[in-house]
């Protein structure tokens, strides 16, 4: 399974990609898009492209993204919410299976604590993945991002399971 993790931003829109097998999560790839200048539809674009060629290149099976967190700046928050929309649209057009977190859900599940910085989590990144450069803080969003919806798949894979063998049992 390759998970494609999504941190929205109309400037800057991080994703990164995390390959799982069993208990084993390893890193393909990371970064950032940026939406360069011009009007919102072009800019709009611009991430709707990159990360189609992210999609593309990386071929991911399952995509998890931010949801919007709403600050005091209404206009800030309607263009974020558009940017998400293309971050979820991309996926949505590939046919993947989309998982949404809160901020403090992914922090909880990478750091351990609903309330961390930024700065943990890019040190929990070099933690999950030594030896990977990690490429800003949108992008260690990002890996954070795909790292939970990872943990919540096995979570809920291992639920199933459970079930499944409690029902055979009453059978």
């Amino acid at each position: 399974m390759r998970i494609m993790g999504i941190d929205p931003g109309l400037v800057r829109c991080g994703w990164g990609m995390i390959a799982v097998a069993g208990n084993r999560i390893t890193h393909i790839a990371h970064g950032t898009c940026l939406s360069g200048k011009g009007t919102l539809a072009d800019r709009l674009l611009v991430l709707h492209d990159a990360l189609t060629q992210v999609l593309q290149t990386h071929a991911p099976t399952h995509a998890a993204v931010e949801q919007t967190f709403v600050n005091r700046d209404p206009v800030g928050t309607l263009k974020l919410g558009q940017a998400r929309g293309i971050a979820m649209l991309v996926p949505a057009q590939a046919g993947l299976p989309i998982g949404e977190y809160a901020p403090n859900a992914v922090k909880k599940a990478v750091v351990g604590a609903g309330h961390a910085d930024k700065s943990q989590i890019g040190y929990m990144m070099r933690l999950h993945f030594p030896g990977v450069e990690i490429a800003g803080p949108d992008a260690a969003d990002a890996l954070a991002i795909a790292l939970c919806h990872a943990h919540h798949l096995q979570s809920a894979g291992r639920m199933q399971a459970a079930v499944h063998r409690a029902t055979r049992a009453a059978s």
